[in-house]
């Protein structure tokens, strides 16, 4: 008995920070709550059922208007695409620089599939995803074009004197945010927990060698997994992390996150009073976390008030497909924006 309340321990911590259970079902579809489910299927009767993998037909008309509007997508690592092919960075003093991927973002990520669709080029369409942001991170950014300091939890630390400017001269913003808010707390508690035994197994997964999963990543992941040999006080310390502590931090990131969106929304208008805003919904990568449902449905319907409230456009993205490190396959980037280009007929 003792040894299988070990190895559920260990698994229960797999499946936090590998975030890999929806991977191994590429082509289904994602189960809803039966309640979200019914939801979601009466706000987008016009959605695709599944996973499309080509753009509205009226979205992909050769020609481009003449004057073009401007899109900018806010977001953290979702949005920047990371992942993907030909995403752009650089190393820098702390943490990265994603200036190069603003305007030289892969051609698969939903920002750039958006702006195909709206006839757009790079230079009007701007992704400005910004990898471990969380959401009072991006109200800094917004209202001050920088972090005032470094987010000692994420190591993000981000200015850029353009990214108002990018704003101010938007026709539409979407914004992505809230992922982080839970996801990063929930890794340094691991790491606490078992005295950063953890450490490798997480840079195994945020080195992108796990994205595409197979059994023979599976072999690696189980490698890294069985050298966490945790002592009595590491593995309670996982256990009340896996359980109380998971419903605690998600609690706090709806604070955090309900908290900022509204800032968020607010500090957009008063820079440009005219552009349309579209606020993403949320897709959970660990559904095999209690707390984690609970969180992202309620963020969902956080959002989606917040939108009827202030006049936004809301969109869903509950199958938006995942990989093995939690962020969006090509065809999850694809769905992201089938639902956006929709929300914009």
């Amino acid at each position: 008995m003792k040894n299988k309340k070990f190895a559920s321990f260990l698994a229960a911590a797999a499946a936090l920070v590998l975030l890999a259970m929806p991977a191994f079902a590429a082509d289904e579809q994602t189960e809803l709550p039966a309640a979200e489910a019914a939801e979601v299927q009466q706000e987008q009767t016009a959605a695709p059922a599944e996973q499309e993998t080509a753009l509205p037909a009226d979205a992909q008309t050769a020609g481009e208007p003449e004057q073009q509007l401007t899109y900018v997508a806010l977001g953290d690592s979702i949005t920047s695409g990371v992942g993907l092919a030909d995403m752009k960075y650089n190393i820098a003093q702390i943490g990265y620089d994603l200036q190069p991927n603003f305007e030289g973002y892969s051609s698969q990520c939903y920002t750039a599939l958006v702006g195909k669709g709206l006839g757009l080029d790079r230079q009007h369409a701007i992704n400005l995803g910004l990898p471990g942001l969380m959401s009072p991170d991006m109200v800094d950014m917004v209202q001050n074009s920088a972090m005032p300091k470094m987010n000692q939890a994420s190591g993000s630390y981000y200015v850029y004197p353009e990214y108002q400017e990018y704003l101010r001269k938007a026709d539409i913003i979407s914004i992505q945010i809230g992922s982080n808010d839970a996801l990063v707390p929930c890794i340094v508690g691991l790491g606490e927990a078992t005295n950063w035994k953890s450490e490798q197994l997480a840079g195994l997964m945020v080195s992108g060698a796990l994205r595409d999963f197979n059994f023979q990543k599976l072999g690696l992941f189980l490698e890294a997994l069985n050298r966490m040999t945790l002592t009595f006080d590491e593995s309670r310390a996982t256990n009340r992390l896996l359980f109380r502590g998971m419903d605690e931090i998600c609690d706090q990131a709806y604070t955090n996150v309900t908290a900022s969106l509204p800032q968020i929304v607010a500090s957009i208008r008063a820079l440009n009073p005219d552009a349309k805003i579209v606020l993403l919904g949320y897709t959970n990568p660990v559904p095999l976390l209690p707390a984690w449902n609970r969180y992202f449905s309620k963020l969902n319907r956080f959002a989606k008030d917040l939108a009827a409230q202030e006049g936004l456009t809301y969109v869903a993205i509950p199958r938006a497909q995942t990989a093995a490190d939690g962020h969006p396959t090509v065809k999850g980037h694809q769905y992201i924006a089938n639902q956006i280009l929709n929300a914009l007929k």
